[in-house]
């Protein structure tokens, strides 16, 4: 069987017949009626999925991490399908009475939770945040935010319908480096944006591959399987999946495969391409092209380890790339290229502090600035100082203050649903091998 088959049946959901009939199902409930919380009310919080990143996520939450803690939050309920995970979560709750639950819908009934963080695999992030949207929790959810549009769509509509607040995991939308370029870009610093470049490069020694570590970024010990199968509810962690054997590759290194997420694109392009739409706004792009291949990861894994797509934003008049490879760890921030100059950030986008602003040398914006010696060639005129820069909140804490005013989060579901739409018009170039397009009346790729 082809991959792509494979894929294709088991990993998309067809936004027609029987895939998207039991999605609306699942928002069908009645809505929510959320009130505005007291400053002085603590918020309940209860955290599904402590594997690697959502176990940083309650370290941030409880406070473990230095100077941490959102004030006026607890940690009240963890959850999880593996039993090390759920003993991580108790640890680092900072809560002795913490409760534990290995069902996700426990969780959800619990009366004292009213929010909850979600970082499982993808491929639960559809149906968990819906349940959780019908239940009037509001929802921290990890990128990316789902695997098909017809999963976006229910997802959207099901937060909307019940009124809760929803921030998806982009943490680069904290960073006041983007605010302070965001302003510069609208000014036209550099003129009109034309061009946007961003990567995400990754390496390691052969035998400790991107993506094959077991509970941590460096951690290469394979568990004894034997263990492992009795501390994980296999068939729980499986879900929406389906029935399949016990697979220590799948459970620990499910990025690695379709069924369960959209590999790079997901996890990297992902949070390149949101960073630049909370940029610019450019929002859905028109067309996309992806190439993607395994250069030198030949470790069994499905998803590809170089990938190359470029957007088409049309009515913009914009074009932004992206380019990855697991086999080269040379930086490639993001990059904006207008006519009357380039805006150049430091690092990648989750990790921006500060960015340069260089000049071109011959538009009529800033040549006689060249002349007269005031810029000097392949200098930066302008250089970002994050001390003078404004104070924002972290990414989680302005979700926790949106809880509270009940105003919308900065990647809110329309946001997500930009990002979804983004990331899986680029899998479907990459599976399909051509040009995809945004229908932007049917919210469809054609």
């Amino acid at each position: 069987m082809k991959k792509e088959e494979r894929y294709s049946r088991r990993g998309f959901l067809k936004s027609s017949g029987k895939g998207a009939t039991a999605l609306a199902a699942m928002y069908a409930g009645a809505p929510a009626v959320l009130a505005a919380k007291s400053p002085n009310e603590t918020i309940g919080v209860g955290h599904i999925g402590l594997g690697v990143r959502g176990g940083s996520l309650i370290s941030e939450v409880a406070g473990r991490q230095l100077g941490g803690g959102i004030e006026g939050a607890k940690v009240v309920a963890v959850c999880d399908v593996y039993k090390p995970h759920v003993e991580k979560g108790v640890q680092r709750s900072m809560n002795p009475d913490v409760k534990t639950y290995g069902d996700y819908h426990d969780v959800l009934t619990d009366p004292h939770v009213d929010v909850v963080v979600v970082a499982t695999p993808d491929h639960w992030h559809a149906q968990m945040l819906i349940d959780a949207a019908n239940a009037g929790k509001d929802i921290y959810i990890e990128k990316g935010w789902t695997r098909t549009i017809a999963e976006a769509k229910a997802m959207r509509a099901a937060v909307k319908k019940n009124n809760i607040i929803m921030q998806l995991g982009h943490q680069s939308r904290g960073q006041a480096a983007g605010v302070q370029a965001a302003e510069l870009l609208k000014e036209g610093i550099i003129g009109e944006v034309s061009l946007v470049r961003t990567g995400r490069f990754e390496n390691g020694p052969f035998g400790k591959n991107i993506w094959r570590w077991y509970g941590w970024y460096n951690y290469f010990e394979r568990p004894d399987p034997a263990q492992v199968v009795k501390d994980l509810d296999w068939t729980r962690w499986l879900g929406p999946v389906g029935e399949a054997p016990f697979s220590m590759e799948h459970f620990w290194h499910w990025r690695c495969y379709w069924e369960y997420g959209t590999g790079v694109a997901g996890d990297l392009l992902s949070h390149e391409i949101d960073f630049v739409q909370w940029v610019l706004g450019l929002g859905i792009p028109d067309t996309c092209l992806t190439h993607g291949r395994n250069a030198l990861l030949h470790d069994g894994r499905e998803v590809p380890d170089t990938w190359n797509s470029v957007f088409g934003y049309e009515k913009k008049n914009c074009t932004v790339t992206f380019d990855c490879s697991m086999n080269s760890s040379f930086v490639q921030p993001p990059e904006f290229r207008g006519k009357d100059g380039m805006l150049r950030f430091d690092q990648i986008a989750q990790s921006v502090e500060t960015f340069d602003v260089f000049a071109e040398t011959r538009t009529d914006k800033y040549a006689a600035k060249y002349e007269n010696g005031e810029f000097k060639q392949g200098q930066p005129f302008l250089k970002y100082d994050p001390a003078k820069g404004p104070k924002t909140p972290s990414h989680m804490q302005d979700f926790f203050n949106s809880v509270r005013s009940r105003k919308k989060a900065k990647c809110n579901e329309d946001e997500a649903f930009v990002e979804a739409a983004t990331l899986i018009m680029a899998v479907t170039s990459l599976m399909e091998k051509r040009l995809t397009r945004w229908d932007a009346e049917k919210e469809e790729i054609i």
